[in-house]
């Protein structure tokens, strides 16, 4: 099976493309997986080190050609708010709930959940349904100031020490207080 070891971002494009995969914000954070385009193209996804895919990058082959990626429409909500400061104070309060979360100039998208559209909503913003790619941010964590996002975000089991407070309840269980042994 020919093999993609290498991504070609957007600005840098330049080849033969022949074929497109699209892919859903977290089937485009990969390293390594057989995959099948959209023309029918089998290939095996073999890249260094797991990397976000961005949707206009490209894969490349071996023998040099390209796969277009595209990014899936998702079921998002986009979140409003009256002014830039209920948007930041709804922005803290998405971030503390540890979720990925695009944000705009004037908005922030989430994954659709109820949950969190009522949080919204109870804290004055609005949470309306959407359909799009969805572009979450990398994390503090991610590493790249070139604004692809390569790392892996905030989904780690905290089995670090931590030189700060956070001053609230998680959902999760994990102690940003704990030392390793």
């Amino acid at each position: 099976m020919i093999r993609a070891t290498r991504v070609l971002r957007r600005d840098s494009l330049s080849g033969e493309i022949v074929d497109r995969i699209v892919l859903d914000h977290g089937d485009r954070h990969r390293r390594r997986m057989a995959m099948r385009g959209v023309g029918g193209l089998s290939f095996l996804l073999d890249l260094p080190e797991p990397t976000v895919l961005d949707d206009g990058d490209a894969l490349v082959l071996q023998d040099g050609r390209l796969v277009w990626v595209e990014a899936a429409p998702e079921r998002l909500l986009e979140i409003r708010a009256a002014d830039d400061l209920a948007l930041k104070r709804l922005i803290w309060h998405i971030g503390n709930r540890h979720i990925p979360a695009e944000i705009g100039a004037d908005a922030v998208y989430i994954a659709h959940d109820h949950v969190l559209a009522e949080m919204v909503r109870g804290l004055g913003g609005s949470a309306e349904p959407v359909e799009r790619p969805f572009r979450p941010e990398g994390g503090a964590y991610a590493g790249d100031a070139a604004g692809h996002h390569h790392g892996h975000g905030h989904a780690h089991d905290h089995d670090h020490a931590h030189e700060h407070a956070h001053g609230h309840d998680h959902p999760h269980p994990h102690d940003h207080d704990a030392v390793p042994g």
